[in-house]
């Protein structure tokens, strides 16, 4: 059976049936009755089969009719709902923007400041959460855009990746390994290490790259929250591997930190996006403004 017909042939056709007349259906739709009668005809064409009885006063619906109207009206409500989202959509001037935790403190303050500075008239609505909650709201539409740290391995959604941040190795004042400019891996093998939670993707960053140096430190903690890895190794219970972002605003002197030499654990921070459902303009002016933000991060490495 062909499908080429079009959304006005359905409204014609809901015309028909709901005044079960061609005149007054045509007087009501604001069309001359021979143009809604090849509509019709045209529409019956399409299906193959007749979608009224012709009677002398009027019309009645067949039994293919009937099962149309049903469909019909679904479409026709579908189509209005559609639009009304659409609407909604264009009319809304606020970002739902998604971060993990070991990225929004501190990546976010300079991000909001500098695309508030160029449209004061879009609002960022901010939610945090842990990745696998994040790629869950992505998928049901809950969020427009999220910001991450890869891999994240679901294939209906898209990732973009935006730059590569190192990792670095955080140890308390007076640590064995302060004198070291450079710290190979192993050579953190036998001191105690503290790590986030399995939850955060940040572990799973730092598990591979001691996994292809065949290097297992020793974990004794771990914790949900970056901030309270700084304090824990500032107490001396242990040392760590942390983004380069959360070193930047640490201004505390109770710890030291130092870069890898040979191969430097990294982790890739990109945005997420679900493209299969309406992209907003804003969404898209934000995600141009995070390309430009990459590229001058990186310029500045």
């Amino acid at each position: 059976m062909r499908t080429d017909f079009d959304l006005q042939q359905i409204s014609n056709f809901l015309a028909v049936a709901k005044a079960g007349n061609f005149t007054l259906a045509a007087a009501e739709n604001g069309i001359s009755q021979p143009a809604l009668s090849r509509s019709i005809q045209k529409l019956e064409r399409t299906i193959g089969e007749p979608l009224f009885e012709r009677q002398p006063r009027g019309v009645k619906l067949t039994e293919i009719g009937s099962f149309l109207l049903v469909r019909a009206n679904q479409i026709r409500d579908l189509v209005d709902d559609t639009f009304a989202e659409l609407n909604e959509a264009s009319n809304r001037v606020q970002i739902r923007l998604a971060v993990i935790p070991t990225i929004a403190p501190y990546l976010l303050p300079t991000v909001l400041k500098k695309f508030r500075s160029r449209h004061p008239e879009i609002k960022i609505q901010v939610q945090e959460d842990t990745t696998q909650n994040i790629v869950r709201r992505c998928k049901d539409g809950e969020v427009d855009l999220a910001i991450l740290a890869l891999p994240v391995n679901e294939k209906y959604l898209e990732t973009e990746p935006l730059f590569d941040e190192e990792l670095v190795l955080v140890i308390p004042k007076g640590h064995a390994l302060e004198k070291k400019k450079r710290i190979r891996l192993s050579d953190i093998q036998d001191f105690p290490f503290i790590s986030l939670d399995q939850q955060h993707c940040l572990s799973d960053n730092i598990a591979e790259f001691c996994t292809r140096q065949s290097i297992a430190p020793v974990t004794i903690e771990r914790t949900n929250q970056l901030t309270t890895i700084q304090e824990l190794v500032a107490l001396q219970h242990g040392i760590s591997i942390i983004p380069a972002m959360a070193q930047q605003l640490d201004k505390s002197k109770q710890r030291v930190y130092r870069r890898f030499a040979g191969e430097k654990p990294v982790r890739t921070i990109a945005l997420l996006q679900n493209p299969y459902r309406y992209e907003h303009r804003f969404v898209a002016l934000f995600k141009q403004y995070m390309r430009e933000f990459a590229n001058e991060t990186t310029r500045k490495k």
